[in-house]
């Protein structure tokens, strides 16, 4: 069997608190925007919230996107990032905001009782899963557990009838299979955004709905991803 490539250390060291810690000492609370800020996305995202929707961000990092929600009015909003740097420079950016709350977590380990939540939002936080995958065709085993373990998280926080929102780069042939799963108990639908100018699409909104049935071509896409390859 040829052996799987490594990824390069450099997206290693994505996955490790101590680069994402020595990054945001550097930085502080200087934004940084891995998929551009709100207004690239806000009339899809609005469609989906309410302005008393009690909101998580997961893997906040010094994005903007927790304050720019509040100033749009959604005022209930928990964000969390395993960097005790980030969260200690994001609290103090927005020392102003009382009613945004910060917080050190693991995605993976969340500590919120079940059904918190009226809407959990990820912007390029779960790409960070996939940084040492070479095959986007074949993902490792050890990827798909830990992206199955976030979901499982996420789906128990979430209220009935709540959102989960996943903004990210992945195509929906690649990262469907991941979230189309009936253990979730959430629909499953994408949007692609693209850039007005050029019309290029740049990254996909993925919206997953507790309560509702995933599609048929779903389901069996979320199927084939726990399936030993043949």
């Amino acid at each position: 069997a040829m052996e799987r490539r490594r990824a390069p250390a450099a997206n290693r060291r994505y996955g490790q608190r101590r680069f994402w810690d020595a990054v945001y000492r550097q930085e502080g609370g200087e934004p940084r925007e891995w998929l551009g800020g709100l207004s690239r996305f806000l009339p899809q995202l609005e469609a989906e919230l309410r302005p008393g929707d009690r909101i998580l961000v997961l893997g906040c990092g010094n994005s903007t996107l927790s304050h720019d929600l509040h100033e749009r009015g959604y005022t209930d909003v928990t964000s969390i990032d395993f960097s005790p740097a980030c969260i200690a420079a994001m609290r103090a950016r927005y020392a102003r905001c009382p009613r945004l709350r910060w917080a050190v977590m693991d995605i993976r380990a969340l500590a919120f009782p079940d059904a918190t939540f009226d809407v959990v939002m990820e912007k390029g936080t779960l790409d960070v899963l996939m940084v040492e995958e070479t095959d986007p065709w074949h993902v490792s085993p050890r990827a798909v557990a830990a992206m199955h373990r976030v979901l499982t998280e996420v789906s128990r926080v979430l209220r009935a009838e709540g959102c989960f929102i996943s903004i990210t780069f992945a195509q929906p042939h690649f990262r469907k299979p991941h979230y189309a799963q009936e253990a979730f108990g959430w629909s499953l639908r994408h949007i692609a955004c693209g850039d007005g100018d050029t019309g290029a699409f740049h990254y996909f909104l993925y919206i997953m709905r507790k309560g509702q049935p995933l599609d048929t071509p779903d389901l069996a896409l979320g199927r084939r991803l726990h399936q030993p390859p043949p």
